[in-house]
C-alpha cells in the first residue's frame, strides 16, 4: 500500500479536532494526540503533545471547552505526550484555579530522572531522529510537570470524577511506563502509544529497548473491552467495535509474529544476521499491506532488533573475529593494501548502477574509512555516498530511518566542501 504524504500527515497529527461519544469526548490532533473527556465538573486530558505544540493544542482545546482542567494523564513519558504544559500552567496562574491532578506511571518518574542525566545526548539523540522537521527538537527535562498521583508497577488505577468511572492499565510497549485509560461509560479507550495507526515503534535505533510481546499482550487486554472508540497516540480516531476490535487484533498478531519467529529461531542456534535476513523473507502480506502496520515511522526491521535484543547479549555474529574488533579503519586500510581504492570504487559504482545500494555504501566505506591521503579518489567516493544515501533516503518509508539515512548525507557535505576546496588550491 502507497504510503501518500497526506497519510503521513493525518497519522502524526494533523488533523482537525473531533468530538465524539455524545459530545463527553474530544481528540485534538498533534505529533502526540491530546485526548479530552469533558464532565461537568472539569477536564480530564490524556496527553498535553509536546512544548513547541504546547500552545496549538491549549488554542483547540480552548475553542471546544473553557472548562478547568482538573487531571493531566501522562500514557508515558516521551517528550511528545508529557512536555506541552505552559499554556496550561499560565492560564491556572492568571484564573487563580487549583493545579491539577497529575497522573502517571512510576517509571514515567524514573524517565525524566534518566532525561535530565542524560540532558545533552537527549537533545542530540532528538535532533537526530527528527531532523526532517522545520523546527528543531529541543526539550528540556529539567523542566517537567511531575506526576501527583502515581500508579506503582502492575497495580489497576480506579478513580471517579464528573460522574464517570475511570480505570488506568498500566503497561510495557513503546515504554516501560506505559499505561491506557478506559472509560466504561462512553466505551472508550486512550491508549497512547500502544496505538500509534501505523507499524509500532518496537526497535528503535536510537531508544533503549521495547518490547513487542508485551505489547501484544496489551492489545489483547483493550480488545476485552469491546470498546466503540479508540483514542491513539498518534494518529486518527479508530471509532466501531469492529474497527477498533480489528485494528487491536492485527497489531498484536504482528507482535506476536516478530517475536515468535525469531524466538524460534534463536533456539535453533542462529545468529542475527541469519534471522534477520529469513525474517525479511517470510513477511506475510496481510501485515506488510494492512493500513495500520504501514512503516511510517517504526517498521518490521527494526522490530527484528528489538526482539533479538530483548533476549540477546551484543556479540550477536557468531564470529570471534567480532568479539574484539579493529579500528574499522585499519581494516580498511588493509582491504587497500590487497586491492586500491579505485577498484572498489569502479565495484561500488557497477552495485549502484545495478540497484545494490548498500553493498555499494559498504565498498565506498573502504575508501573513505582507509584512504589516508585526501585526493580525488577519496572526493569521488564521498561525493557518490552522499548521493547514493539520498536516492535511499528518497525511498524509505520510515521517518526514523529516512531522517538516519539523510542525515548521513548531510554530514558528508562539509568534507566533500572542504576537500574540494583543498584539491582546487593544491592543482592552482
Amino acid at each position: 500500500m502507497k504510503i501518500t504524504q497526506e497519510r503521513m500527515r493525518r497519522a502524526f497529527g494533523f488533523i482537525p479536532t473531533v468530538t465524539f461519544a455524545d459530545g463527553v469526548c474530544h481528540l485534538i490532533g498533534g505529533f502526540g494526540n491530546c485526548g479530552v473527556v469533558e464532565t461537568d465538573d472539569g477536564l480530564i486530558l490524556f496527553d498535553i503533545s509536546m512544548k513547541p505544540l504546547g500552545r496549538k493544542i491549549f488554542r483547540d482545546l480552548r475553542e471546544v471547552t473553557n472548562k478547568p482542567i482538573k487531571y493531566i494523564i501522562y500514557s508515558h513519558g516521551h517528550f511528545d505526550h508529557c512536555f506541552g504544559f505552559d499554556p496550561i500552567i499560565n492560564e491556572i496562574k492568571e484564573k487563580g484555579w487549583d493545579m491539577p491532578e497529575v497522573i502517571a506511571h512510576e517509571n514515567c518518574i524514573r524517565r525524566f530522572e534518566k532525561y535530565r542525566m542524560l540532558d545533552k545526548y537527549h537533545i542530540w539523540l532528538n535532533q537526530q531522529q527528527f531532523a526532517s522537521l522545520k523546527n528543531p527538537v529541543e526539550v528540556s527535562a529539567h523542566e517537567t510537570l511531575d506526576p501527583t498521583i502515581i500508579i506503582h508497577g502492575n497495580d489497576k488505577y480506579i478513580f471517579e470524577f464528573g460522574g464517570y468511572k475511570f480505570e488506568i492499565y498500566p503497561e510495557w510497549g513503546e515504554t516501560d511506563d506505559a499505561i491506557w485509560l478506559w472509560m466504561p461509560e462512553k466505551s472508550v479507550i486512550f491508549a497512547g502509544d500502544l496505538m500509534v495507526s501505523h507499524f509500532p515503534n518496537v526497535g528503535n535505533p536510537y531508544k533503549v529497548q521495547r518490547y513487542p510481546k508485551h505489547w501484544a499482550l496489551a492489545m489483547e487486554r483493550m480488545m476485552e473491552k469491546n470498546a466503540e472508540y479508540l483514542v491513539p497516540g498518534h494518529g486518527e480516531l479508530i471509532e466501531g467495535k469492529e474497527k477498533v476490535k480489528e485494528v487491536l487484533s492485527i497489531t498484536a498478531e504482528a507482535m506476536y509474529f516478530v517475536h515468535d519467529e525469531i524466538v524460534k529461531r534463536m533456539n535453533e542456534g542462529k545468529w542475527f544476521e541469519q534471522i534477520f535476513h529469513e525474517m525479511i523473507e517470510l513477511f506475510p502480506d496481510k501485515f506488510k499491506n494492512h493500513p495500520y502496520l504501514l512503516p511510517m515511522y517504526g517498521c518490521y526491521e527494526f522490530a527484528i532488533h528489538a526482539v533479538y535484543r530483548l533476549y540477546h547479549g551484543w556479540y550477536d555474529t557468531g564470529n570471534p573475529t567480532d568479539l574484539y574488533p579493529a579500528r574499522t579503519s585499519d581494516i580498511a586500510k588493509e582491504f587497500l593494501k590487497v586491492a586500491d581504492g579505485i577498484k572498489f570504487l569502479e565495484q561500488a559504482k557497477k552495485n549502484v548502477d545495478q540497484g545494490n545500494l548498500q553493498l555499494a555504501l559498504h565498498l565506498l566505506d573502504v575508501i573513505i574509512n582507509g584512504s589516508e591521503a585526501e585526493n580525488a579518489l577519496l572526493l569521488e567516493a564521498l561525493t557518490l555516498k552522499s548521493k547514493v544515501l539520498k536516492q535511499k533516503a528518497e525511498t524509505e518509508t520510515s521517518f526514523i530511518a529516512s531522517n538516519i539515512i539523510n542525515n548521513g548525507a548531510i554530514l558528508l557535505q562539509p568534507k566533500i566542501k572542504e576537500l574540494k576546496k583543498k584539491l582546487k588550491s593544491q592543482n592552482h
